[in-house]
């Protein structure tokens, strides 16, 4: 039997990734008698290998359940036929382009060039035939190119340093209630309880249908990895809050946002890449200083807590910064 953070460490997997695939029904857990905590049995960590072998082929987590869910192999076949299929797609895509360059640059060699800087002597260097099927090929090769970049959108967006979907935000000054567990072996586990507790005894979406949930490391990972976890809930400014939930001021303010899938943390990474080349924005920390002001803002608050719905989970990666 392993614990969640024992995992955790065992496949460099966050708890947070953990608890998401047992909520979509990937693993499961247990607990025993007089044991504080979550284990998963030896079944579950070889299902869990295989989620992540799946995964590192970019096999989606909907054909990951299909294929862990059937008792047929033959549903895997199909999930890695498809994956295959995909594959295909791509390297005949590249293939095509690969002959294209290659005819384009032997015919550009072969010839003389008038002037380097004339963008007009390249050009008619380059013969008719093989411009006509340059834009035949690179029709479908425009087409499987861009079914290729919807496949790979889970994966990292780095291009020359800098993520392609950051957006500048503000967000204002809020009143909320936090769930705090400075440490211990899941503590993303034991504030996210607590905090769905309060959320639901307070049936949080009939008096706040706007509240938004807010969450961040606290204390940060030390070298041993051991961590807090603690989470901010919106509520009214005159609501009255009770032990264990303490009722803080979040100060709010500018924030660049990079919306992520539950799951894909490692784009924290390529977050603050984006920051560190940025001409426009400099990092700017702030209260709570958990992770020196940065956040994780839960995108489907109200459905995840109001109808239970906690299959698909968005998050936006909160930074807090300034102008130049």
């Amino acid at each position: 039997m392993e614990t969640i953070s024992q995992i955790s460490r065992m496949f460099d997997v966050s708890t947070r990734t953990l608890r998401y695939y047992e909520e979509v029904g990937l693993i499961t857990s247990s607990r025993i008698p007089d044991y504080a905590y979550r284990v998963y049995s030896q079944d579950q960590v070889d299902r869990l290998k295989f989620i992540l072998l799946m995964r590192k082929m970019n096999i989606s987590l909907a054909d990951i359940k299909k294929a862990l869910l059937s008792s047929e192999s033959s549903e895997l076949v199909q999930v890695l036929e498809k994956k295959l299929e995909e594959v295909r797609d791509q390297i005949i895509s590249f293939s095509e382009l690969e002959s294209i360059l290659r005819d384009m640059i032997d015919m550009i060699k072969s010839k003389e060039i008038k002037d380097a800087n004339l963008i007009e002597d390249k050009i008619v260097m380059i013969e008719d035939d093989l411009i006509n099927q340059v834009m035949e090929s690179t029709q479908l090769i425009s087409k499987k190119l861009k079914e290729k970049q919807t496949m790979k959108k889970e994966e990292r967006k780095v291009e020359t340093g800098k993520l392609k979907d950051v957006r500048i935000i503000h967000i204002p000054s809020f009143t909320v209630a936090s769930s705090h567990c400075p440490d211990g072996e899941a503590p993303e586990e034991e504030a996210g309880r607590k905090l769905e507790d309060f959320i639901l005894s307070k049936q949080l979406w009939e008096v706040k249908e706007d509240f938004r949930v807010f969450g961040f490391n606290n204390p940060n990972p030390d070298a041993s990895g051991d961590h807090g976890y603690e989470f901010y809930v919106t509520i009214p400014e005159d609501m009255e809050v009770d032990p264990p939930m303490v009722k803080k001021t979040f100060q709010g303010g500018l924030y660049a946002a990079h919306g992520i899938k539950m799951g894909d943390f490692h784009e924290w990474q390529d977050f603050a890449a984006w920051l560190q080349a940025s001409e426009e924005y400099d990092y700017e920390r702030r209260e709570p200083l958990g992770m020196e002001g940065s956040l994780e803002e839960h995108l489907n608050a109200y459905n995840y807590y109001r109808h239970n719905e906690k299959e698909f989970v968005h998050l936006d990666l909160l930074i807090p910064v300034k102008k130049r």
